[in-house]
This record gives structure tokens, sequence and C-alpha cells, in this order.
């Protein structure tokens, strides 16, 4: 997906394409991308309040109907382990 972002940044430097949608991800994932990141820093502060967010967004009302809520929520849960396991890695067995 980040060529997708290229190829529209540059259709629009170059003057073509200027009727292709600015963003092409949704809000929603890029929060996800933004969490993941924090993990690899090791700023688990910032990963919790993204993942608060996250959740948020996807457990309150949809006003359209998501035929990837599932997805979405398989998302949340991963993300949600991956920071226990982040924060408690003793509890890892090899």
């Amino acid at each position: 997906m980040a060529d997708d972002d290229t190829d529209q940044d540059d259709a629009r430097e170059s003057g073509r394409g200027t009727t292709a949608p600015r963003h092409s991800r949704r809000l929603s994932d890029k929060i996800l991308i933004a969490f993941h990141h924090a993990c690899d820093q090791g700023d688990y502060e910032v990963a919790e309040q993204l993942l608060r967010i996250l959740e948020m967004m996807l457990t309150r009302r949809p006003v359209s109907p998501d035929t990837n809520r599932r997805r979405n929520m398989e998302s949340l849960v991963a993300a949600h382990e991956r920071l226990w396991h982040l924060r408690h890695p003793e509890s890892t067995t090899s």
C-alpha cells in the first residue's frame, strides 16, 4: 500500500490524476500502523493511548455497514495481545 501513496503523490506533483483520492488508507488503519510503530520504538504508553483510540473508533456504532468489522476486531484483539506480551515478557515461554 505504501506504493499506492507514492504513486498518488507522484501523480499530484506531475499534475496528472488531480481527481485521485488524497488518502488511500482509512484513519483506523493509520492508527494501527502508528500503534505498531510505537511498540517497535518501545513507547508503550503511546501505544496504549493509540490502542484506546482505535478501540473507541471500532466499537462505536457504525454510521454505515462495515463489511470489514470482523477483521477490524481481530486486528484490535491482536494489537491488545501484542502490547500485553511486550509489557509482560516473562510470561512468554520459549
